[in-house]
């Protein structure tokens, strides 16, 4: 009888311990954060490029422009994408130093123009190293008006962008989105060189509407956070 309780016990605890290696593995909170830091990480290498620029996109005007009411939803229009560029070729002098000092990988960019196609817009996604490298990154290159530190115009010929370069950039804009900072330009299709943009408010509302909604829609499937890994399925399982 004590034979058959020991070896009835032994029995048991080898089925308790198949049953926890075959019960889904279980991550702490510490590896879940892990785990959706590295999945965000490798976004702008999985992700097509048409995906992180969007043929098409919809930003806004405030109500304050338009004399109140609603706000009027205008698109903007993929010109053309160009090559991952090294941080430092990508971007201005002053951009580059805090780049390099924030150990920046690549930097993607496309270029948009408005309905009319008189404005344009380039568009930089800068990969750094994690989230608070993008953000202390986003925070000295704040966007404003006049040639503020940014990302450099991207011309392509025989588009309506053919004479966009960097003296015609009007302003620049700024923001962190999880390991990523995304950088914006505008300036205006027919190659005039930097206006004082304050004297017509409507244009200055009109373009950094258009700079921070390329911004804002570049971003989004950039920084959306993934659910919570569980397993079966997510990485590590």
């Amino acid at each position: 009888m004590l034979a058959l309780l020991v070896g009835t016990a032994g029995l048991a605890a080898s089925v308790a311990g198949v049953s926890a290696q075959l019960l889904p593995r279980r991550f702490t909170a510490e590896q879940q954060q892990q785990i959706i830091a590295w999945e965000m990480a490798r976004r702008w290498r999985i992700l097509p490029a048409g995906k992180i620029f969007a043929a098409s996109i919809t930003y806004q005007l405030p109500p304050s422009l338009l004399g109140g009411g609603s706000p009027l939803s205008l698109q903007a229009d993929r010109v053309g994408i160009s090559r991952s560029a090294i941080c430092t070729a990508a971007s201005d002098a002053a951009a580059a130093r805090v780049l390099s000092a924030d150990r920046c990988t690549a930097l993607l960019r496309a270029t948009y123009a408005d309905e009319t196609d008189s404005m344009l817009v380039t568009v930089g996604v800068a990969v750094m190293p994690g989230d608070n490298a993008a953000q202390s990154a986003a925070s000295q290159l704040a966007g404003g008006q006049g040639p503020q530190p940014g990302v450099r115009a991207a011309p392509f010929p025989l588009t309506v962008a053919r004479a966009f370069g960097d003296r015609q950039r009007q302003l620049s804009w700024a923001v962190s989105s999880g390991p990523y900072l995304i950088m914006s330009t505008a300036g205006y299709a027919d190659g005039r060189p930097r206006v004082q943009m304050s004297s017509d408010s409507y244009a200055d509302t009109e373009m950094t509407s258009f700079a921070t909604g390329v911004a804002d829609a570049v971003r989004a499937p950039l920084g959306a956070v993934p659910p919570a890994p569980q397993c079966p399925g997510a990485p590590g399982c």
